[in-house]
């Protein structure tokens, strides 16, 4: 009598373990729904704007290079090309000194 009543406390026990297993189960899979709902609204335009930063990013940078590094570049060339030329030409005139 005992072993049959603690058997029907545990079918009952097990019962409700099962029911209570599956409602979790069903927030659970609730709460992954709403997540990538929220992915897709949410994340997807943060990818956009970032893209649209690295274009215009890569647009400034191109036109940087283009109007100030590389003419920049040639002038400090040809000032470096100038010195060395007036070196070169300069050493002629100077007295040889003699040792």
């Amino acid at each position: 009598m005992i072993s049959a009543t603690i058997r029907d406390i545990a079918i009952i026990v097990i019962a409700v373990e099962t029911v209570l297993i599956n409602l979790l189960l069903g927030i659970l899979i609730w709460q992954i729904w709403r997540l990538v709902k929220m992915v897709q609204t949410e994340i997807k335009p943060i990818i956009q704007d970032t893209q649209e930063t690295v274009s215009t990013v890569r647009g400034t940078a191109t036109f940087v290079s283009e109007n100030v590094v590389t003419p920049v570049a040639k002038t400090g060339g040809k000032l470096a090309g100038a010195r060395r030329t007036l070196q070169v030409l300069s050493e002629g005139l100077r007295p040889q000194r003699k040792s």
